[in-house]
């Protein structure tokens, strides 16, 4: 599995659009929100996409829970589960979907971690990125193993990188 996800980025299309284009081939692409756009928009044409707290257009659900190659995902953009100051509402929310991974934004701060099982993931923000300079987003990708978590900038150099072993939960 090889999935794109980005997030957090206020209408900047063409940001979008050069990631989408230098990704290559995935299996699923997640927006977790904050885009800015009609949900109509072509930047997010088969993508997965959230409603976040700065998107007008109703007709993006709060909540996405889907399947893709057996990996059970949940995304939310985290404004309505408090990710700025806890992973507990998140987290909770995570466990009602006995979700395997766990997309989010609304911090601009990209991340990856692994509670309970289960693989959580903020891609930062192609946009106004916080805490570093570099704007970003992530490709997430799954072995029989191993979950790899790698974090790019819109230049599309490598931020950083983490691993998560498959896990029983």
């Amino acid at each position: 599995m090889r999935i794109l996800v980005l997030s957090d980025t206020h209408g900047e299309v063409k940001s979008i659009d050069k990631v989408r284009q230098h990704v290559g081939t995935v299996d699923a692409i997640f927006h977790c929100g904050d885009s800015e756009l009609d949900a109509s928009h072509a930047s997010l044409d088969s993508a997965f996409v959230v409603r976040g707290n700065c998107d007008w257009d109703s007709s993006f659900p709060e909540e996405v829970v889907t399947e893709i190659k057996g990996v059970k995902t949940f995304m939310a953009h985290g404004h309505l589960l408090q990710v700025k100051s806890t992973m507990l509402p998140i987290s909770y929310r995570a466990q009602e979907y006995d979700a395997d991974l766990v997309l989010f934004g609304h911090s601009h701060l990209l991340g990856a971690e692994q509670i309970d099982g289960t693989v959580f993931v903020n891609p930062g923000s192609l946009e106004l990125p916080r805490g570093r300079v570099e704007k970003s987003y992530a490709i997430i990708e799954k072995s029989p193993v191993e979950w790899t978590v790698t974090f790019f900038s819109d230049e599309h150099e490598t931020l950083e990188q983490g691993t998560f072993e498959i896990a029983e939960k």
